[in-house]
């Protein structure tokens, strides 16, 4: 069984309950496809690096899941490519740190503003 990350990058131009529904539509592929789904992130919003599509900005998401077929990757990408609201997408394979390390950014290890308050208690006592 192999692990996997996928980020994508939904146009700006839909709404909050547009952007939900299309990440939901990638979740159901995935199950559908008897994959695990581990994680989905919405980080919302954020400002690109450069314009695509004449768009500065998107709708960011993180789908982790782990299975063991390799043609469910062909698949979702090729509903990546049908679907005209994803800008951009990646699809990576992650080995044993990457997954180690994935399982502790959810468990907000680290978080800077956690480790930020413990200091400031810290200096305060």
């Amino acid at each position: 069984m192999k692990n996997y990350e996928t980020v994508f990058i939904l146009n700006p131009v839909l709404s909050e309950d547009q952007a939900k529904d299309t990440v939901e539509k990638f979740v159901k592929i995935l199950t559908k496809a008897k994959a695990d789904v581990i994680n989905v992130e919405k980080w919302g919003l954020k400002r690109m690096a450069y314009a695509i599509q004449n768009k500065s900005t998107g709708f960011y998401n993180l789908i982790e899941f782990t299975t063991t077929s390799s043609d469910l990757v062909n698949t979702l990408e090729t509903e990546f490519r049908r679907d005209e609201s994803v800008m951009r997408f990646l699809t990576t394979v992650l080995d044993k740190h990457a997954v180690i390390y994935n399982a502790r950014r959810r468990k907000g290890e680290f978080n800077r503003n956690k480790k930020q308050n413990t200091r400031k208690e810290e200096v305060a006592a």
